[in-house]
């Protein structure tokens, strides 16, 4: 027993407790705000989900800093194979559950499963070892056309798929480490040199109609309120009828209403916090947000492991991206691509993995010096 409180007061002790305890508290706001969305559907099963994979979370993060990330990242080829397979998997047996229209989702157990956030995490390691172990000579070609396919693989597969708001997270993530590691000026202009011109031939051959139509929304949404334009329409209202302090929690008029708010507990929880938590409610999200992607981007630099940095940088575009993304929809800004505000939408599978991406960040700074370690791995 005395080894046992010996090794908590350890972990208490090394662990980046503020950044734990932002998660948490994001996770727990998160809970409260799907119950909200949730109770016009008569159930409360969305919460219990969500409170469940939030215990379940912690616990995985707690666990997965216990140990070195350099260990873990040994196993690697286990790692790909194991956060691949599923994804692979949903090209044949794949679901597409709710208003979604994309079989990105396993049934499993009778509980659904969405593997890609497996696979940002499986991702992050693998992408991560690969530019550690290049990362010298990055800027030979070989090197960079090799990490390209490495790196674009996942946004390929995910895209054909049917999931292009996960796609373009995959792009944020492969973006940011590629541009931690060092990636030379001229790389970058050519890539958006050939980004401007693909981009044409990509709207219109690799876009499909309902793409191109929620593209076109964002210039004029009044134009198709029952169409297209209705989801971010209601948004807006109910951003509006929050004002500065809100309705008040579970008292919102689009909030309370089954389909008031579409996806309101999921990819428009930012517009049910803001009609009942207000602007207020709305500055707190983001806070607690930016809080915990500043607290990411610190421990990278106060790291001197390469793959550890490139790890860091990694879960912290995995998070921006979403967060970029989803408040650009809520606010209108963006087009609706099916991307959830991460620690706070609704989405077992979602919350649990970004947990698991929190505990390798944990992991980085847990073990940043052996000298400083008091934690015995496993």
């Amino acid at each position: 027993m005395g080894r046992l409180w010996s090794r908590i007061a350890d972990y208490l002790r090394e662990c980046d407790k503020l950044l734990l305890i932002l998660c948490f508290v994001s996770g727990f706001f998160g809970c409260v705000a799907v119950l909200s969305a949730t109770r016009s559907l008569g159930h409360h099963r969305d919460f219990f989900m969500q409170a469940f994979a939030l215990l379940l979370g912690i616990a995985a993060a707690v666990i997965i800093s216990s140990f070195d990330y350099r260990r873990i990242a040994r196993f690697w080829p286990i790692i790909a194979a194991v956060t691949l397979i599923p994804v692979v998997l949903t090209f044949f047996i794949g679901y597409a559950p709710g208003n979604t229209d994309d079989k990105a989702w396993l049934m499993i157990a009778g509980i659904s499963f969405q593997p890609s956030e497996l696979l940002k995490i499986g991702f992050t390691l693998t992408f991560g070892l690969h530019l550690s172990r290049v990362s010298g000579e990055i800027n030979k070609l070989k090197n960079v056309l090799l990490l390209c396919v490495h790196g674009l693989f996942p946004v390929a597969l995910i895209f054909v798929q049917g999931d292009v708001g996960t796609a373009i997270i995959f792009a944020f993530m492969f973006i940011g480490m590629m541009f931690a590691a060092g990636l030379k000026i001229w790389y970058w202009v050519a890539a958006f040199g050939s980004a401007v011109v693909a981009a044409p031939l990509a709207y219109f051959f690799l876009l499909n109609d309902d793409h191109r139509e929620r593209i076109a929304n964002i210039f004029n949404i009044e134009a198709d309120l029952l169409g297209a334009g209705w989801q971010q329409w209601r948004g807006r209202i109910a951003l509006a009828n929050g004002g500065f302090f809100g309705q008040g929690l579970f008292r919102g008029p689009l909030t309370q209403v089954k389909d008031g708010i579409p996806e309101g507990h999921n990819d428009f929880i930012f517009c049910s916090i803001g009609e009942e938590l207000g602007m207020l409610g709305c500055l707190t999200v983001v806070l607690l947000l930016l809080g915990i992607c500043l607290r990411i981007l610190k421990i990278s630099r106060n790291t001197n492991d390469r793959f550890g940095r490139f790890i860091c940088v990694g879960v912290f575009s995995m998070f921006a991206g979403q967060i970029i993304i989803n408040l650009g929809m809520c606010l209108s800004i963006l087009p609706v691509i099916g991307v959830t505000l991460p620690l706070f939408s609704a989405g077992g599978t979602s919350l649990l993995f970004l947990f698991a991406g929190i505990g390798l960040v944990m992991s980085v700074h847990m073990h940043r010096s052996s000298l400083k370690l008091h934690l015995h791995d496993i």
